[in-house]
């Protein structure tokens, strides 16, 4: 098999999971106490619409903030989650070449320049990007003490298991770096 197959074949493989991949962030005030914050409750953000999909988002930020060792209280929170998500098409442009390229280069017979055959394909499609934003109010204080971000390729053919797979890895990772590490 010779190295421009090979390399066509990684990219093939690697780029629908570089394409699936999610970024997430996140920013915090400095001068919030986190250590304060023990209890929450939900409030209503900007929700899918879908029910189905807003329990799994809900649920899923419930185990993370369980986790943190946050509990609920609907009567008196230190702080109120709430998380919005939106929608956007992009295009995904994908270019990857395939064949061989021996014949006479610069330094004699080897692969390079010359005689060879090579096929370069480019494929163009939609996809959907949604993007989750989760934040944390100080209840006490009135305003945004937390927010994280999560970025990701949507799969809307997706079943109900992977479904919740993603959006509880999602959320797990948008929550990574909470409570935030404040340097002194």
């Amino acid at each position: 098999m010779s190295k421009s197959l090979v390399a066509a074949a990684v990219v093939a493989v690697l780029t629908p999971a570089l394409l699936v991949a999610q970024k997430t962030t996140y920013d915090f005030d400095k001068t919030a106490n986190f250590a304060a914050f023990k209890t929450y409750a939900h409030k209503d953000g900007t929700k899918v619409g879908q029910e189905l999909i807003d329990q799994r988002i809900v649920a899923a930020i419930d185990t993370q903030l369980t986790a943190k060792g946050l509990k609920l209280n609907l009567t008196e929170p230190d702080v109120f989650v709430v998380y919005h998500v939106a929608f956007d098409k992009q295009k995904d442009i994908s270019t990857y070449s395939s064949g061989y390229g021996g014949g006479y280069g610069p330094y004699g017979w080897g692969w390079g320049a010359g005689m060879g055959s090579t096929m370069t394909n480019t494929t163009v499609r939609d996809i959907l990007v949604g993007t989750l934003v989760i934040d944390l109010a100080d209840a006490k204080a009135g305003k945004l003490a937390w927010r994280g971000m999560g970025v990701k390729e949507i799969n809307t053919t997706a079943k109900p298991d992977k479904r919740d797979k993603s959006i509880n890895d999602a959320v797990k990772k948008i929550f990574k770096d909470y409570p935030p590490k404040i340097k002194k």
